[in-house]
């Protein structure tokens, strides 16, 4: 008996990319096996078998002519692969070979449960499903037409549901854990570790491990900087109109946040992104702060009602009908009543202290910032304590002080040190290197990271940075300017609230790392060049 125990569960997969299946990871065979392959590894079973039909078009539409795939287990490779290719005729007729070896496999008890989706119980499955129900084998699957037959055949059904509002991974989760209750087997779960190749590994990371502010913020980047597109757009004669769609982008980004914490938090696909939307439209009166706390507890949310929903055995889609629309509505409500007075106000507190700052005393913000802003972004700080700020400033205005030094500070120092290594490198090599650094900070406005290789070789070119960095964050104070980084270097301007200012701090804080870093370059070529002769008259007088 304890022999038994220890023998792992073998599994077999039969389903058809279905009817509404298709359109809910069906037309898709790879992603949704994979999937489900990861969900049955991690329940500590092993899937023996497949026969999967994967059509090009809906079942509910189909034609004899209708090109289709045959998907089967490789037992070498213990992998899908697709073992027949043409119309759906002709792979009906190599699936029913395989029906009769699974059959077989059954009666052999070489199969301990079966996992139908979208089955064909009087066609391409009969065989597969008289064997079953001749041993009484444990199943789940979806597809209510198809599992009310399987199930009037004698099949030991343990749990069925229809398939609208599932996605691949909460259908995968809810079979596996049926089938873990049904078998005492220990199942946790794999939830926000993807599959590739079929290499499957279970992350060990818990829900909470998985709120990263920093992910968040940078995820949701591109929201902020299409406003600001809107903001520079909307300057332009004749299209003032679009300050509406400003004001509506605005209203949109807290939105944005939370269905980005959601689906980070949650990991469950559809179900979380639909949690985060209807979470982050009760939070729009909470800012951007609130979207983000919102969305957190929306993802949260999201896993618990999901996993006791599965536990209570209810079908998938009610599962993903309570885990979508109760935890978004809950997390929502709160933030709405409870949590968007308060995030509001720190929010506009935030940016109050950075206008009072500026308006006190721009210039030597600006230098304190320019000089601070290396130091940060190296030691981690940037992302974890300056972008949300920026992103706080940019909800209101959208642009940003430390957006304008960020720009000037890190992209245009990085720009300056790469074009010096490129004009007058200390070696050959090094302007290789610098290149494609100076076109990316050019073009893009991001990887300020092409500096590092010189900053880190040199003190001097890192003092220089510093230096720089400080010049340009002045000038920005001195000029009033509010922009953004991450954008390209020549549309930065045009985003930003005084277009000369910002151009004479970008170029002014480009030029002042270019001639440190150059000089700097010049010094160490004659270092190197005095060293080396002096080498060679050492050698020729020994």
């Amino acid at each position: 008996m304890m022999e038994d125990f220890f023998v792992k569960k073998k599994v077999a997969i039969i389903a058809s990319s279905g009817g509404n299946l298709f359109y809910l990871g069906g037309k898709d065979p790879a992603k949704l096996l994979d999937e489900l392959l990861m969900q049955i590894q991690a329940a500590g079973m092993d899937c023996t078998s497949l026969q999967f039909i994967a059509a090009k078009a809906s079942m509910d539409n189909i034609k004899d002519d209708t090109q289709a795939e045959l998907y089967s287990w490789d037992e070498q490779t213990n992998s899908p692969v697709v073992t027949a290719v043409g119309t759906i005729a002709e792979v009906n007729k190599a699936a029913s070979l395989i029906d009769k070896e699974i059959a077989k496999k059954i009666d052999h008890g070489e199969i301990d449960a079966l996992i139908f989706m979208s089955a064909d119980p009087k066609g391409a499955n009969i065989h597969t499903v008289e064997a079953a129900a001749n041993k009484k084998l444990p199943a789940t699957g979806t597809g209510g037409t198809s599992m009310a037959t399987i199930a009037s055949k004698g099949v030991n059904v343990i749990s069925t549901s229809g398939t609208t509002g599932t996605t691949n991974r909460t259908r995968a989760v809810t079979f596996i854990t049926s089938l873990s209750k049904h078998f005492g087997l220990s199942y946790r779960p794999i939830i926000g570790k993807a599959a590739t190749n079929n290499q499957f590994e279970q992350s060990s990371a818990s829900v909470i491990k998985r709120i990263n502010l920093r992910g968040m913020m940078l995820s949701s980047l591109p929201g902020f900087i299409a406003m600001a597109l809107i903001l520079a757009i909307s300057k332009i004669p004749g299209l003032s109109g679009l300050s509406e769609v400003f004001d509506l982008m605005i209203n949109a980004l807290p939105i944005v946040l939370a269905v980005v914490a959601a689906k980070q938090v949650a990991e469950l696909d559809e179900v979380s992104i639909v949690a985060g939307i209807v979470a982050g439209v009760l939070s729009v009166k909470g800012g951007i702060i609130g979207g983000i706390i919102a969305g957190i507890l929306a993802g949260l949310l999201v896993q618990y009602i999901f996993r006791k929903c599965v536990e209570w055995r209810f079908p998938a889609t009610t599962v993903n009908i309570a885990a979508g629309g109760i935890a978004g509505l809950a997390s929502g409500l709160a933030v709405y009543f409870l949590i968007a007075p308060v995030a509001l106000w720190l929010g506009g507190e935030i940016r109050a202290l950075i206008d009072f700052l500026v308006s006190t005393n721009g210039v030597l913000a600006g230098l304190i910032a320019g000089l601070l802003i290396w130091p940060a972004i190296i030691g981690g700080v940037y992302h974890a304590a300056i972008l949300p700020i920026v992103l706080l400033e940019m909800e209101k205005t959208g642009n940003s002080f430390l957006g304008a030094v960020d720009m000037v500070g890190l992209v245009m120092v990085s720009a300056g040190i790469t074009l010096a290594n490129i004009i007058s490198p200390r070696d050959k090599g090094e302007a290789a290197v610098a290149a494609p650094g100076f076109a990316i900070n050019m073009g893009f406005g991001t990887f300020v990271e092409a500096a590092y290789p010189f900053m880190f070789s040199n003190k001097m070119i890192f003092a220089g940075a510093i230096i720089s960095s400080g010049f340009g964050g002045l000038l920005v104070g001195f000029f009033d300017v509010r922009g953004t980084a991450y954008v390209p270097s020549f549309m930065a301007p045009f985003l930003s609230n005084n277009a000369t200012g910002f151009i004479i701090a970008m170029v002014g804080s480009l030029i002042c790392s270019f001639l440190i870093t150059f000089f700097v370059n010049k010094i160490s070529r004659k270092n190197i060049k005095s060293l080396e002769t002096k080498k060679t008259s050492n050698e020729l007088v020994g």
